[in-house]
């Protein structure tokens, strides 16, 4: 029984349910683009793409499905979120949100289908006190139902000073299936996980949170997250992965999010083969799988 839930940019309603009409079964996986993980000595990590996926569901016989692929966050263009993912046709309505961008220094982490890492704590020249931490951003916004992310991961607590050679990092950002952790004095935190899907025949993780900027730098969660960078001295992090919807690592130079993905299965007896937009059509045993990493539509 597919699962019918408020859904972002809509709801999923009626899956096809036009009285005597026939019916396709199908699976799907809809992947948004990451967050950018931002620039800085204790920056946050992106967020990963929001995630949503399901078994079972069924539309009318000659719905056509568009699905739409959002891209990775660039660290360096405004506004540093990944951007949505959709599939949509007849009365079915799935849309997924972009991660979050991590934050720079002591600020918070951005909101998206999964979080953002916040900054770490800092004394900047001049001020008497040090800033305090950034917060991660929230991740599941706008709401869904089953959830498509986590939040992201606090900044480090402790600010530096010369007093203190421990430095500020930035911390982890959300994965589709675990939050991002919290970054420790001059460690970055951890990417949260990602979930692992099989619809393509072959067990694969999919939207992972980047890790955080730290003199020890956060790893990113499995599902192509970027690891985060050595502050101040190299290596640097990396990237999301693309068609993954990873959210990218923190470091001094910030890195992109990955673009996401939007995949659906199908009986082979059911195949139409009616396709737009170049989508990658495969076979698993009496299956075909779809899957498009741009816009593109199906015909069931």
């Amino acid at each position: 029984m597919p699962i019918i839930g408020s859904l972002a940019g809509g709801s999923a309603g009626g899956y096809g349910q036009r009285k005597g009409a026939a019916k396709v079964v199908f699976d799907y996986l809809v992947v948004a683009g990451g967050g950018a993980g931002q620039a800085g000595p204790a920056a946050g990590a992106g967020g990963a793409g929001g995630l949503l996926t399901a078994t079972g569901a069924e539309v009318a016989v000659g719905t056509t499905f568009t699905a739409t692929v959002g891209a990775g966050a660039a660290f360096n263009s405004a506004p540093y979120n990944g951007v949505d993912s959709s599939l949509v046709g007849g009365d079915f309505n799935i849309v997924v949100n972009g991660g979050g961008h991590g934050s720079p220094l002591t600020s918070n982490g951005e909101d998206g289908g999964s979080g953002g890492g916040g900054g770490g704590a800092y004394y900047f020249n001049g001020y008497p006190a040090p800033t305090p931490r950034g917060q991660g951003g929230s991740g599941n916004t706008p709401a869904t139902s089953p959830s498509q992310g986590n939040n992201g991961g606090q900044g480090s607590p402790t600010p530096f000073t010369q007093g203190n050679p421990q430095g500020p990092a930035g911390g982890g950002g959300g994965g589709a299936g675990q939050a991002g952790f919290q970054a420790g004095d001059n460690n970055g935190g951890e990417g949260g996980n990602g979930i692992q899907s099989s619809i393509t025949g072959s067990a694969t993780y999919y939207a992972g949170g980047g890790g955080g900027a730290g003199q020890s730098a956060g790893v990113a969660g499995q599902g192509g997250g970027g690891n985060g960078g050595n502050s101040g001295q190299g290596p640097y992090g990396q990237d999301g992965q693309a068609n993954t919807g990873g959210g990218g690592g923190g470091d001094d130079q910030g890195n992109n999010g990955g673009s996401g993905v939007v995949i659906i299965r199908v009986p082979a007896s059911t195949y139409t083969g009616q396709t737009t937009g170049s989508p990658t059509v495969s076979d698993d045993g009496d299956y075909k799988v779809i899957k498009f990493t741009g816009t593109g539509t199906y015909v069931t």
